[in-house]
C-alpha cells in the first residue's frame, strides 16, 4: 500500500533543478509517483513503504545537493529566515560591489587594483559561492541548471580580470562585471523570494487562525490547555472574542459566530445549541459552551489547509511545455554563446575582449526560472483568491480545466433548488378561513416525520399559526394521517386518501392540477370527511440559481439539467432557473452514463452537484464541482468544492480559472519573449546598426528581474473581482 509524504526542499535555483530531483526519484525503486513545485519549493512523495523508507527517500535528495525537511517541520520561522538570508547576502555583495563599479575606471592605479580584487574575490567565495556549489552537483548528476549559467558567465569574468590585472594588462580587468553581476542576481533572488511569499498569504493567513490555548471544563472546574491537548468528547469554553479551538457542537449559550474563514462571508452566524460550530472561526457576542467533536488533522480547517497544499503543488497540464523548454535550455544557451563569442572573434577585427564580454552577457542574461515560474505561481495565487471566496481548489491543475468548460450538467435537488420541501400555497374552498386551515393541518401533521408533514408545521410557524394536541392520531402508509382535533375529525393527505375516505375533491381539481403541473407536492385536507382545503409544497429554487445560470449562459457555457423527478416538477424548475435543456427520471447511475456521453462527444464537460451523493458523476465529469460542502470537505467528491450553498460560487470560479489561466498565458509569454529578444541584443544584434551592446552585469540584472516580473504578475490575480 503506498503512502504520502510532503517536504520542503531548500537550494533549488531554478525549474530544472526541480526536474533533477523528480527524474532521480521516479527512478528509484519504490517511489511510485515524485513531483517538485519549484515556486514553493515543495516535493510531493508517493512512495511504497515496504520497498522504501524515508530516511532512504531523503538521502536521494540530499546527495543531488538540495536540503530535504519534512513539510510539517517547515515553520514561517524557516521561511522568514531565508528571506533575511537572501537580504543580507544581496546587501554584502552590493556593499563590496559598489567601491568597485565607483572606481571602475581607475583600474590603472595599482592600488585602486588591488583593492578591487580583494573586493570581487569577496564577493565571488562568498555571495557566489552557492552558484558553484549548485553547478557541482548538477555537473555531478549530468545536468545543467541556472547555478551552472551563473557560475560560468561570474566565472569567466572573474578568472579573464584576475589573469589581466596579474599580467599588468588594465585594459583586459572588468571586475565590476563578476562581482554587480552576483549583486543583482542576488537582488533577483530575494526579490522572488519576497514575491513568493505573498503568493501563499492565503495559506499562511489561514495557519495563523489555529488556536494556541483552550479552556477546558471538566466537573464543573475551567482551565486553560494547549489546543492539541483537547480530546474528542472533551467539554470547552469559549468568551466573546476567543477563537473557537476545536470542531464541536454548541451545547450551551447563543452567539454571533464571524465564519468567514470557511465561507467567505463577512457576516457573522448566530449559533445556538445543537449547532455545529467550526475551529479557527471568532465567537464574536456571548459566553458559549462546546463538545469536541472534531481535533488535529481532523477538523475543517486542517482539511482545507491540506487540500489547498495539494491543490498549489499540482502540475496544470501548461506546465509540460515550460518544463520540455527548460530541459532543453541550460545546453542550448551555452552553445549560443560559444558561437557569439567565436563568431565575433573569427569574423570581427573587435577582438577577443569584445567577443568575450558579448559571450559572458549571453550565458548570463538567459533565464529559465522565469519560465519554471510561470505557471506555479498563478495557480499558488488562484487557489488563494479561490480559498478566501469559499471555493476550494482540490487540484491545481483544474483551475486550467474550468476555463475551458463548454457544457455544465447540474444536478437540481439542493444545487439548483433549496434541497428540502417549503410550504408555498394554501387553496380553501370557499368560507373556510386560511389559517383556521393552517392550525387544522399544521396539527394533523404535527406527530409525522413525513418531510412534507415538516414543512406544513415549518411554514405554521413561521406564519405564527398556532395549534394544539390531537388525539387517535394514525399514520397511514402512502396515504397520509387521520386524527381527532378538538373534537373534529381530520383528514390529512394524497388524493389516494381522499378517495379511500369517499371525500369529493371537484370543487379544487382546476386549482390542483394547475398546481401539479407546476411541479408542486399536494396534501389535502378534509373535516368531518367534506374537503376544506389543499396545500402545495415545492423546493423552491434558490435565491441565485436564475442569476447564475444567466451569468454562465453569457460566458458561453450551456447548462443541463439532470433530476430524478418527475418531468413535470423538472419542466416547471427549469422555467423558473432560465435553463433550456434538462433531464428527467434520471437515476443515480444514470448520470454517470450521461456526463460520459458528452465527453464522447467532444465536449469539455463540468458537473456540479451533491459531493457525496453525485460522487460517481463528478468524478466522470473534467471538472467535478462539489456544492454545499460545508464541513467534511475531505470527503467530497470532485476537483472543486464550494463551501457556500450558492451557484453563484459557480461563476466565480469559472471566473478564477479563466483569469488563472490568462495570467499563465502572460507569464509564459513573457518569459518566452524575454528569452527570445533577450539573448540576441546580449549576443550583440544591435551593435552595427545602433552600436548598442549589453554589459554583463545589466544582463544580469535583466535575468533577475525577469523572475520577479512573472511571479508579480501572478500576484496581480488577488485584484480580480469574481
Amino acid at each position: 500500500m503506498s503512502e504520502n509524504l510532503r517536504y520542503a526542499i531548500t537550494g533549488m535555483s531554478c525549474v530544472n533543478c526541480a526536474a533533477r530531483i523528480e527524474k532521480e526519484l521516479n527512478a528509484t525503486a519504490g517511489i511510485v509517483r515524485a513531483s517538485v513545485n519549484f515556486a514553493m519549493e515543495e516535493l510531493s512523495v508517493e512512495y511504497d513503504g515496504t520497498v522504501i523508507k524515508p530516511p532512504a527517500l531523503e538521502e536521494t535528495v540530499k546527495r543531488l545537493g538540495y536540503g530535504i525537511k519534512p513539510h510539517s517541520a517547515a515553520s514561517a520561522d524557516d521561511l522568514n529566515k531565508s528571506l533575511i538570508a537572501q537580504r543580507n547576502w544581496f546587501v554584502l555583495s552590493l556593499a563590496l560591489s559598489l567601491p568597485i563599479m565607483l572606481t571602475m575606471a581607475m583600474h590603472s592605479n595599482v592600488a585602486v587594483g588591488w583593492i578591487n580584487l580583494v573586493l570581487a574575490t569577496l564577493v565571488q567565495f562568498s555571495a557566489g559561492l552557492t552558484f558553484y556549489r549548485g553547478s557541482w552537483y548538477a555537473l555531478k548528476s549530468k545536468s545543467a541548471n541556472m547555478d551552472v549559467l551563473v557560475a560560468l558567465g561570474t566565472s569567466a569574468a572573474y578568472f579573464y580580470s584576475l589573469f589581466a590585472f596579474l599580467s599588468g594588462s588594465h585594459e583586459g580587468v572588468f571586475f565590476e562585471a563578476s562581482a554587480m553581476l552576483i549583486a543583482f542576481i542576488r537582488l533577483g533572488k530575494y526579490l522572488e523570494a519576497r514575491a513568493r511569499g505573498k503568493a501563499s498569504e492565503a495559506l499562511k493567513k489561514l495557519l495563523k487562525l489555529q488556536a494556541d490555548k483552550a479552556r477546558l471544563v471538566a466537573d464543573g472546574v475551567e482551565r486553560e490547555v494547549a489546543a492539541s491537548a483537547v480530546k474528542v468528547g472533551d467539554v470547552v469554553l469559549v468568551r466573546p472574542g476567543e477563537t473557537i479551538p476545536v470542531d464541536g457542537e454548541l451545547l450551551e449559550g447563543r452567539s454571533l459566530v464571524d465564519e468567514s474563514m470557511v465561507t467567505g462571508e463577512s457576516m457573522p452566524v448566530e449559533k445556538r445549541a445543537g449547532d455545529a460550530v467550526v475551529g479557527a472561526t471568532i465567537n464574536q457576542s456571548g459566553t458559549i459552551t462546546i463538545r469536541a467533536t472534531r481535533i488535529g488533522e481532523e477538523t475543517l480547517l486542517s482539511q482545507i489547509v491540506r487540500l489547498v497544499q495539494e491543490a498549489q503543488a499540482d502540475k496544470a497540464p501548461i506546465q509540460r511545455f515550460a518544463d520540455r523548454v527548460s530541459a532543453v535550455f541550460v545546453p542550448v544557451v551555452v552553445t549560443i554563446a560559444i558561437f557569439t563569442f567565436l563568431g565575433w572573434f573569427l569574423f570581427t577585427p573587435l577582438g577577443f575582449l569584445f567577443a568575450f564580454k558579448l559571450a559572458i552577457a549571453v550565458v548570463v542574461i538567459a533565464c529559465p526560472c522565469a519560465m519554471g515560474l510561470a505557471t506555479p505561481t498563478a495557480i499558488m495565487v488562484g487557489s488563494g483568491v479561490g480559498l478566501a471566496n469559499g471555493i476550494l481548489i482540490k487540484r491545481g491543475s483544474v483551475l486550467e480545466q474550468i476555463s475551458r468548460v463548454q457544457t455544465l450538467l447540474l444536478d437540481k435537488t439542493g444545487t439548483i433548488t433549496v434541497g428540502s420541501p417549503t410550504l408555498s400555497s394554501l387553496v380553501a374552498v370557499k368560507g373556510v378561513d386560511e389559517s383556521r386551515l393552517l392550525e387544522c393541518l399544521a396539527a394533523a401533521e404535527s406527530q409525522s416525520n413525513h418531510p412534507l408533514a415538516k414543512a406544513i408545521v415549518d411554514g405554521a410557524a413561521k406564519r405564527g399559526i398556532a395549534y394544539g394536541n390531537v388525539t387517535e392520531y394514525e399514520e397511514r402508509g402512502g396515504f397520509g394521517v387521520s386524527c381527532l382535533y378538538n373534537g373534529m375529525h381530520l383528514l390529512a393527505g394524497n388524493s389516494r386518501l381522499m378517495s379511500e375516505e369517499k371525500v369529493s375533491t371537484t370543487h379544487l381539481v382546476e386549482q390542483a392540477d394547475r398546481l401539479a403541473r407546476a411541479g408542486k407536492s399536494l396534501v389535502w385536507i378534509a373535516a368531518e370527511r367534506k374537503l376544506v382545503g389543499l396545500a402545495a409544497l415545492g423546493d423552491p429554487i434558490k435565491e441565485n440559481s436564475a442569476r447564475a445560470i444567466y451569468d454562465l449562459k453569457l460566458m458561453g457555457i450551456s447548462c443541463t439539467m439532470i433530476t430524478g423527478d418527475h418531468s413535470a416538477v423538472a419542466a416547471a424548475i427549469a422555467t423558473q432557473a432560465g435553463i433550456g435543456k434538462f433531464e428527467a427520471e434520471v437515476l443515480p447511475e444514470r448520470k454517470q452514463k450521461v456526463v460520459q456521453e458528452y465527453r464522447q462527444r467532444g465536449v469539455v464537460v463540468g458537473m456540479v452537484g451533491d459531493g457525496i451523493n453525485d460522487a460517481p458523476a463528478l468524478a466522470q465529469a473534467d471538472v467535478g464541482i462539489a456544492i454545499g460542502g460545508g464541513a467534511d470537505v475531505a470527503k467530497e467528491t470532485g476537483d472543486i468544492v464550494l463551501i457556500r450553498d450558492d451557484l453563484m460560487d459557480v461563476v466565480r470560479a469559472v471566473k478564477l480559472g479563466r483569469a488563472t489561466l490568462a495570467k499563465i498565458k502572460q507569464n509564459l509569454f513573457w518569459a518566452l519573449f524575454y528569452n527570445i529578444l533577450g539573448i540576441p541584443i546580449a549576443a550583440g544584434a544591435l551593435y552595427y546598426k545602433y552600436g548598442i551592446t549589453l554589459r554583463p552585469e545589466l544582463a544580469g540584472l535583466a535575468m533577475a528581474l525577469s523572475s520577479v516580473s512573472v511571479v508579480t504578475n501572478s500576484l496581480l490575480l488577488k485584484r480580480v473581482k469574481l
